[in-house]
């Protein structure tokens, strides 16, 4: 192998770590890595003696396993801190706006406000991190944001500082929970806790994601403690995110569960349909592809609680779709996505449902499957489109035609009706329940 390929050698074995190693850790160690080729020796360069520390205990012999894979046995690979370093740039992308020095971590320049898709489910944490990004330090101090995974919460505080690295004079750390902890572990052990708590200290922006992982460790939660006052002290901004509200945050001390909750503790919420629609559609944009309005629907309307998911999920049909030179289908949808989609398929049919439902309710099937508009004909009938929808794969419009030729706003009214009585109503969620306990096979 000649060494005239060693960054694309190097590059094999980024791509190899990324699948290897949890992306924490791969964002925290292996991104900032400034890789230097000479004499047969590959140099790898961090920033730090903390920095490489953590580097070696987390990944140095997956490093060099994978190094042995793509480069000649007599190759060497070293170590070596650089202080003139920043955090900021991935090693491939040269031509970055992040400005030296301003950015201890690795900040994604892809994720912006701009390309962030805005719904109901997120609009309030979408206004709170743009006013942190207008004025640091001034609107909500902390920001702690919360939800579950694949919500768009790293996006947003992605662009935070994205935005923020545009201001001059304006210094971010950007840290995980774990890489935070793992930094005091090595400062400790090395007694370098001074320079660890300087390096902190420094910063106007303070940027903690998983911050749930602290909780439980003693030492981390008292380094963070003070940290956290001495930022606050000079209105400095905190941006945390979690998986969980502070008030459900086990193990976590009370004086930063009640710091935690100084400023704006906003929660992001699953997107709704037209929300989920919108990111399909900006995606497929990105992607220059054409998505049908019908596999749109469908995936739309069955991977509901995770956008990290619903991406996933047109990254595949589009990968098949060019290799395949197929256009995307509701067929390709349903074999490419087999899997995913499996935990939400019933053998139960939509005829199934309609008959069943129509038992339930003391009502003829061809009075359910007819235009008639008394509440006690389409009431039921609201009953098994929504009852079609949550219990089977099919799509909007595929729904409608099986009660009569409905279009797809009616099915989707249904839904939302019958969804919102029964979060405002116990004894009707109740009722549904009883009647999608008697559908189901």
């Amino acid at each position: 192998m000649v060494t005239q390929d060693w960054e694309n050698n190097w590059q094999s074995i980024v791509k190899q770590l990324k699948e290897d190693v949890p992306v924490s850790k791969f964002d925290a160690w292996v991104r900032p890595i400034q890789p230097e080729f000479s004499d047969k020796t590959l140099t790898l360069k961090v920033p730090s003696r903390i920095f490489l520390d953590g580097l070696k205990a987390d990944c140095e012999k997956k490093i060099l396993a994978s190094a042995a894979q793509f480069f000649q046995p007599d190759i060497t690979i070293r170590f070596a801190i650089d202080t003139s370093l920043s955090f900021s740039q991935e090693p491939e992308k040269k031509e970055s706006n992040h400005q030296p020095g301003k950015v201890d971590g690795y900040i994604d320049s892809r994720f912006t406000f701009e390309n962030f898709v805005v719904g109901s489910s997120n609009e309030f944490c979408y206004a709170a991190c743009r006013a942190v990004a207008d004025k640091p330090g001034e609107s909500y101090n902390p920001l702690y944001l919360h939800g579950g995974v694949g919500l768009g919460k790293t996006h947003l505080i992605n662009a935070v500082a994205n935005e923020l690295i545009k201001k001059d004079h304006i210094k971010i750390a950007y840290r995980t929970g774990e890489r935070f902890t793992n930094e005091l572990i090595t400062a400790i052990r090395n007694g370098a806790t001074h320079q660890f708590r300087e390096q902190y200290r420094k910063v106007d922006v303070l940027i903690i994601d998983d911050v749930q992982f602290i909780a439980g460790k003693t030492s981390t939660q008292e380094e963070f403690f003070h940290t956290f006052n001495a930022l606050h002290e000079v209105h400095k901004q905190i941006i945390l995110v979690s998986d969980r509200s502070p008030r459900e945050m086990s193990h976590l001390e009370e004086r930063l569960r009640s710091r935690f909750n100084w400023g704006l503790v906003a929660d992001i919420q699953p997107p709704n349909l037209e929300t989920r629609l919108a990111i399909l559609e900006s995606k497929a944009e990105l992607a220059g592809i054409t998505l049908d309005k019908e596999v749109a629907y469908l995936l739309a309307s069955r991977i509901t609680n995770n956008v990290r998911e619903l991406e996933g999920a047109l990254t595949r049909l589009t990968a098949y779709a060019r290799l395949t030179d197929k256009m995307i289908d509701m067929e390709m949808t349903r074999h490419v996505l087999r899997d995913q989609l499996q935990e939400d398929m019933r053998t139960i049919s939509m005829e199934d449902i309609q008959k069943g439902t129509a038992n339930y309710y003391n009502i003829r099937i061809q009075d359910m499957l007819s235009k008639k508009r008394t509440r006690t004909i389409s009431f039921p009938r609201q009953i098994a489109m929504y009852a079609c929808k949550e219990l089977t794969t099919h799509s909007l419009p595929e729904i409608g035609e099986a009660f009569g030729g409905k279009d797809h706003t009616t099915i989707l009214y249904a839904h939302r009706k019958i969804a919102k009585m029964r979060n405002e109503d116990k004894d009707f969620d109740d009722e549904i329940k009883r009647v999608l306990t008697r559908l189901k096979p």
